[in-house]
């Protein structure tokens, strides 16, 4: 039987998880010299390549020194943390990767803790060892103190280290002797993570991860725990709810570079495809035919936000998207409920409203984001927290959040923070910056980052991860200022904007067509105000001397659909199609808003 290690690269967001895989892939010649496909292979997806993170994990297998390495590289956010405990399911051991500069961050925590309790073997990657100021050695300390503080065992705490730089191709056991390639990496992996010890028994896989093609249809994913498969061979298919379904076999692959080749059977150890089963979902598990015995299934961490996702009913629906009838939406829901496992939606007492609840505003704007640029239009409601009654108290998710910013502006953010209802827990200096660890509540999180940016030009880093609930923090301030909301359906006259730009932002451009109830930028005041944009300058043929001033205007502010989400207040949406994100208020004439507001 051949020698097959399974291991999973987890680390907090942007410390070279994914560049490294590149680098392990192009040692063990994976690609021929010639097939240089550039940087990042694995993130494939265009939403990955320009945010620069990974949203799904993906498998890739590589053969170095006669022993089949499965790598999975998992993403970093602590809102897709479903995708992270889906798949250390499938791995025997991970890889640690840490910043030489930053040390552990609070993502690394987060998914270090899920492969401690499963068991996993870690070993640890010093990543970016050639950064200026870094301090490798401390790090090291570092990441052995929060494996102890996770409650690591023994075994799990007598870790191997490697140090170097993924980016410059290199890796060695002392950082201060860079060597040529990443061998000695690779050696670490096959001596310290163990191979997966087969127990006997009938065959038993978990289900972990779904694909789809669109020749074969849905695709099953996991590691072989015990027996053998074959190609045509008769399974059970064990439900979460323990039922079982009989079903059959088609073909088997097993990951090879980074694609996929069909094989007439697996060992067990290894990671797999299955074509040709029906209705499975993740979490079932494939059993003996005759005698099926399952496994325990997977258990995900709660959500902890909802948005309302509702049909596009403004008067440029219908424009340019595909997509637009609420049968449409609540298809394409329910397809990504198959695979995103921390995902919820919920029917509400109208047929073209849906309550999906999801880790975030990042996990759940990504999925805005994917539908579309896949053709759909819809409105999103504001983010709301869920709150939940816990031994008769209402409480609220709160979160640990680590800000890393420039010293001088320390005070600000620490101010805007406890202002959200934030606790101070530690605070210090890391070169000329400072990193600050706050408790607060997620409510408290909507909307701070743009404040933030703003407050410290753009220098503040943010994180934050779920900890746990918490009896309810009283009021958290929201949005101070008002909106503009245009009066009239139009295009915006640059004469009429210059006019106006004393009153506020704004966030449309000359010539843009806007309709009544769009919101189109923010009062400088506290209350809304309904202005028309759409009024030309008049032509009479008296002139006087001085009134003819060039129209100067600001640029528009330009929301991503993140910082949309979280800038609307709770009687407005953001209407979301292929080519815009525009805001708009739920009533759309000022009568039926004044009439609503006197009820």
């Amino acid at each position: 039987m051949a020698k097959i290690k399974n291991i999973a690269i987890i680390a907090h967001v942007d410390h070279g998880k994914t560049t490294l895989v590149d680098k392990i892939m192009y040692h063990c010649h994976t690609f021929r010299e010639s097939e240089n496909t550039g940087d990042l292979f694995l993130d494939n997806n265009d939403l990955e390549r320009e945010r620069g993170i990974t949203i799904t994990s993906k498998n890739i297998a590589v053969t170095y020194k006669d022993t089949k390495i499965n790598v999975i590289d998992t993403p970093g956010h602590a809102d897709f943390g479903g995708e992270v405990e889906r798949v250390l399911n499938m791995a025997d051991g991970v890889l640690l990767l840490v910043d030489a500069f930053e040390g552990p961050m609070p993502q690394t925590r987060f998914v270090l803790q899920k492969a401690l309790d499963l068991g996993l073997k870690p070993c640890v990657v010093v990543n970016k060892v050639d950064k200026e100021n870094c301090t490798p050695d401390e790090v090291h300390e570092a990441v052995f103190d929060l494996m102890f503080e996770l409650g690591a065992e023994e075994w799990q705490l007598d870790f191997p280290v490697v140090y170097g730089s993924a980016k410059n191709n290199w890796m060695s056991t002392d950082w201060r002797k860079p060597t040529d390639s990443i061998e000695p990496l690779l050696d670490m992996v096959i001596e310290h993570i163990p191979s997966m010890e087969v127990e006997e028994g009938t065959t038993q896989m978990l289900i972990t991860s779904l694909d789809y093609s669109s020749f074969t249809g849905r695709i099953a994913i996991g590691r072989l725990q015990r027996g053998i498969l074959k190609t045509g061979m008769n399974i059970s298919l064990v439900k979460r709810d323990g039922k079982i379904v009989k079903s059959k076999i088609k073909e088997l692959h097993v990951f090879e570079g980074v694609g996929r080749r069909k094989v007439e059977e697996v060992q067990a150890g290894d990671i797999c495809a299955l074509v040709g089963l029906e209705g499975f979902e993740i979490g079932d598990t494939i059993a003996d035919y005759e005698n099926p015995e399952g496994l325990e299934s997977i258990a995900i961490d709660e959500p902890t936000m909802s948005m309302l996702f509702t049909i596009n009913d403004s008067p440029f629906f219908g424009k340019d998207g595909k997509f637009v009838t609420s049968r449409h939406i609540k298809d394409r829901l329910t397809r990504e409920l198959e695979k995103n496992l921390a995902l919820r939606v919920n029917a509400t007492d109208s047929a073209d409203k849906f309550l999906v609840f999801g880790r975030g505003v990042l996990h759940l704007s990504v999925l805005i984001e994917t539908m579309r640029r896949e053709g759909y239009e819809l409105q999103i409601g504001q983010p709301q927290v869920i709150i939940k009654e816990i031994d008769g108290v209402k409480c609220e998710p709160i979160e640990e959040m680590t800000i890393d910013l420039p010293e001088s502006v320390s005070g600000k953010a620490i101010e805007m923070v406890t202002i959200r209802k934030g606790e101070m827990l530690s605070m210090e200096a890391k070169g000329d910056r400072m990193v600050c660890k706050f408790l607060i509540p997620s409510r408290g999180i909507i909307g701070l980052r743009n404040q933030l940016l703003t407050a410290t030009a753009g220098e503040a880093i943010m994180t934050h991860r779920f900890v746990e609930y918490q009896p309810l923090k009283g009021g958290i301030p929201e949005r101070q200022n008002g909106s503009l909301v245009s009066m009239e359906k139009g295009q915006a006259i640059p004469y009429s904007i210059d006019k106006l730009q004393d009153r506020g932002k704004f966030f449309i451009d000359p010539g843009e067509d806007i309709y009544e109830g769009q919101v189109i930028g923010e009062n400088s005041r506290g209350d809304d105000m309904a202005v028309n944009v759409t009024k030309t300058k008049k032509m009479s043929n008296v002139r006087s001397s001085g009134t003819d001033d060039k129209a100067r205007i600001i640029p528009a502010i330009k929301f991503s659909l993140e910082e949309a989400l979280e800038y609307i207040q709770k009687d407005e949406y953001v209407e979301v199609t292929p080519n815009h994100i525009r805001l708009r208020k739920i009533l759309l004439t000022e009568t039926e808003r004044k009439r609503n507001k006197s009820n």
